[in-house]
């Protein structure tokens, strides 16, 4: 029976807090709970198969959500995926964590917990007491750091524990490739003598740099939780105590059982050791993504206040500070230009080499290099809400998720190391029963415990995400959610928005046709005056065109109405005015007739028609133009090349819609869509077709991007988009899809080859070091070789996961792309 209290949202009357008493109640399991509406919390009584998560699900349902937190801890001592398992149920054990996601390759423990059931500090005593010390992230070293450390640490014992080990080595091993070395060592020292010798050293080396082994797999084999440092530890260990009964008490075996094997306890530790270094050494530049990340940001900047500039930390930087910049040097925080003129250059954030302008009112980017001109900056957002903070966190949080390929991977690691004793016990006796000697039992058994490699199996997925996901953030390529790794390389169709994702977002006026006798100047008047209080892309366009035109005076405009979709209306002066698509003419029944052929031939040139009313009658006809972005066509025939069918989602009219469908090479163009009608646009095209992802820059474009399988959301375009997105692209070029499709196929192809390979291994060579190979061909593995090959499993796993650090860059940063395919796309509603 367990207590447990919980903190709830939501409650705001008595009636509240008895909903949401009764909901708790009627999870079984639960023997009471109480309710303080006045403290919005809980107290529940409970057992199984009630759970924390389980009473949280129930609160989320009655409409009462329980509160949740969310912690990260860093990690000290897992070796392998078993080590992760045991830290993650020792830590969902305490009454209040719903789930803990451990990553072997970070280090790191992502817990989500209800909120007053327990606190950081319980569960990282938690993860302590199950063998593995932790802390939450921000108290730890970071990783770089820490490894850097432990690799050092690592190679200094491997150094301590190679030269103890070679005389043990040269001796035993030496004496069986050149026999007279045996026949000098018993003439000089004396057998007896060097088998003392042999214990002393090894006895060095296993209770000196292998004790690490020992202090942590005996304690978990006590605990009933056997893992990769308690194989180690036994087969270490019985090749030792053997050894040692053989040298001080040989009449306790038979005459023909007494051989020693301490060169392969000593040689087993070094190569454990030196696989230990070297994994230690890959870990570190699987995060180096991060660390450069980090790395871009400057610690000081030059501020100005009061009228005197000077140099102050960057985190003592405030919201509305005046900052200097110098050529050459780094922007420290986001801002605007204040005055001055300069190049900058955004590679970090957007992955494109080319430097670009910045003048007064100009946004820049914190962590982006100034070029030859001075600026002065008013700062916008420091510390953690600058744009490289936020860009290391969804790094951090991506290479941190837990794909569902890894669930596989944890049950069958659960019970590995156990399956593995029960192998190495059954060889032993097998051997006993029915080999030649009792040494040959022992070199098998040993050998089966140390070949047997959880390690890769833990490695195989988290470390192919850190790479793959650090490479995708150098590419500009920002996966927000992990999971999104996993479900990109499958869709069968990328749905493009259009305005802003495929085209520049900043459509300009292309001619003006006016009808009922009125003048272009005063349409653009009205026109301009109606859309002075919008941010729509569209009304930017006629204001500057109006502008251009010098029509400056506007009048002013009331009663202004938005319509999403359709367009708006406002009384300018004594005009009633209505400016939008056609759909919207329909609706409030105004004829557009004498505008139709205008409107054709807009259409036919991609163009966007606006149409403007006065008084209830048609009056102009604003075309409106907005340029394909130049890789648009590329990005859509480098994912047609990939077998990936192409949609274009718009609410233009069909015939734009088909102007921009041709000249890119889509296959299936919507057209005419309202901002609700997207979600169930990208609904049709999984039915038809198979899994979506959708790209989009817009507020309308977030329920579709929620709605696909994966949502795609060009970086320069509005929070609402990015935030209900899966994967942000930093710049606006349609071809950061390409790459992030390329990232995802080859991260899932990366684990699926770690994953061969860490199960392959074990499947074929635990039989060969229980000897499946004797009876046929005489050949029995000894346990340095089995120790070689366990290191070798896990640096082959770490290095192919390595070798996503070389993806490719974008095309656009290569100078090619392929020629579009243009095809007849198919246009519907």
């Amino acid at each position: 029976m367990q207590d447990l209290d919980i903190h709830i949202d939501n409650m705001t009357c008595a009636g509240c807090a008895g909903r949401a008493e009764r909901a708790l109640a009627a999870v079984p399991g639960v023997t009471g709970a109480r309710v303080n509406l006045a403290a919005e919390t809980a107290r529940v009584s409970f057992a199984d198969p009630a759970s924390p998560a389980g009473l949280a699900e129930a609160l989320d349902r009655a409409g009462y959500p329980a509160r949740r937190a969310e912690a990260r801890f860093g990690i000290e001592g897992m070796s392998c995926a078993g080590c992760a398992g045991r830290v993650s149920r020792a830590m969902e054990a305490l009454p209040g964590v719903v789930s803990a996601e451990v990553n072997v390759a970070t280090e790191t423990a992502t817990v989500r917990y209800l909120e007053g059931a327990v606190l950081p500090a319980d569960i990282a005593a938690a993860s302590t007491a199950a063998g593995y010390p932790a802390a939450p992230k921000d108290e730890m070293a970071p990783i770089e750091d820490r490894k850097a450390t432990e690799a050092q640490a690592l190679k200094r014992a491997t150094l301590i524990a190679a030269l103890l080990a070679l005389p043990v080595f040269l001796g035993e091993m030496g004496g069986h490739l050149y026999a007279p070395l045996h026949h000098w060592i018993e003439q000089t020292v004396g057998m007896q003598s060097w088998r003392v010798i042999q214990f002393l050293l090894t006895s060095a080396v296993l209770f000196g740099p292998g004790l690490r082994f020992l202090r942590i797999g005996l304690p978990a084999l006590l605990r009933r939780a056997p893992e990769m440092n308690s194989l180690v530890a036994i087969g270490t260990l019985a090749a030792w105590g053997y050894s040692t009964v053989v040298t001080f008490a040989p009449g306790l075996l038979p005459e023909t059982a007494r051989a020693v094997y301490f060169e392969s306890a000593a040689v087993i530790v070094v190569l454990i050791l030196l696989g230990r270094w070297l994994e230690a050494r890959a870990k570190g530049r699987a995060g180096a993504a991060i660390r450069k990340l980090i790395g871009l940001r400057p610690r000081t900047a030059r501020v100005e206040r009061d009228g005197t500039v000077s140099e102050i930390a960057v985190d003592a930087v405030a919201v509305g500070d005046v900052v200097i910049l110098r050529p050459g040097e780094t922007v420290p925080v986001d801002g605007v230009v204040l005055s001055g003129a300069s190049h900058i250059d955004e590679s970090m954030l957007t992955g494109e080499p080319i430097p670009v302008a910045k003048s007064e009112g100009a946004p820049v980017t914190g962590g982006t290099v100034n070029g030859t001109g001075a600026l002065r900056l008013r700062a916008e957002k420091v510390g953690r809400d600058t744009a490289l903070a936020r860009i290391v966190a969804m790094v951090e949080d991506a290479q941190a998720t837990r794909l569902p390929i890894q669930s596989l991977v944890d049950q069958v690691t659960r019970w590995f190391v156990p399956a593995v004793l029960v192998a190495a016990t059954l060889t032993f006796l097998g051997w006993l029963v029915f080999g030649p000697s009792l040494p040959a039992a022992l070199t098998a058994a040993v050998a089966v415990l140390i070949i047997a490699c959880p390690c890769a199996m833990g490695l195989a997925t988290p470390t192919s995400i850190v790479v793959g996901s650090g490479r995708a953030a150098a590419l500009g390529v920002l996966f927000r959610r992990g999971d999104a790794l996993q479900t990109l390389q499958g869709v069968k169709v990328v749905a493009f928005d259009k305005t802003g994702t495929l085209t520049e977002g900043r459509p300009v006026v292309t001619d003006v046709t006016t009808a009922g006798g009125i003048g272009v100047t005063e349409v653009l008047r009205l026109a301009a005056a109606a859309e002075a209080g919008s941010e729509h892309p569209l009304a930017r366009a006629v204001a500057e065109e109006a502008a251009r035109r010098g029509v400056t005076d506007l009048p002013e405009a009331t009663e202004i109405t938005a319509d999403p979709g359709f367009g708006l209306s406002a009384l300018v002066g004594e005009r009633e005015v209505l400016i939008g698509a056609s759909r919207m003419m329909r609706r409030e029944g105004i004829d557009t007739s004498a505008l139709s052929l205008a409107a054709e031939n807009l259409a036919g040139r991609g163009g966007t028609p606006v149409y403007v009313a006065l008084d209830g009658e048609i009056a102009a006809l604003i075309g409106v133009a907005d340029e394909v972005k130049p890789s648009a066509a590329a990005a859509v025939s480098a994912l047609r090349a990939r077998g990936i069918r192409v949609a274009l989602l718009t609410g233009d009219t069909a015939a734009s819609g088909r102007a921009v469908g041709a000249a890119l090479g889509v296959d299936e163009v919507r057209a005419e869509l309202l901002p609700g009608d997207k979600p169930e646009a990208v609904d049709a095209l999984r039915l038809t077709h198979g899994p979506v992802a959708f790209v989009g820059d817009g507020i309308n474009d977030a329920p579709a991007l929620a709605r696909a399988e994966v949502g795609i959301a060009i970086g320069t375009g509005t929070d609402v988009a990015i935030e209900s997105a899966d994967v942000v692209l930093m710049s606006g070029d349609p071809l950061g899809v390409v790459t992030a499709q390329e990232v995802s196929a080859r991260v899932m192809a990366n684990i699926r080859q770690n994953l061969v390979w860490a199960f392959g291994y074990n499947v074929l060579l635990i039989p060969v070091a229980a000897g499946l190979l004797y009876p046929a061909f005489g050949w029995m593995l000894s346990p340095m070789l089995a120790a070689g090959a366990m290191a070798l499993s896990s640096l082959f796993v770490l290095g192919n996961a390595l070798r996503l650090r070389l993806i490719p860059a974008p095309i656009s940063m290569s100078g090619t792309r392929p020629e579009p395919v243009v095809t007849n796309a198919e246009v519907m509603p």
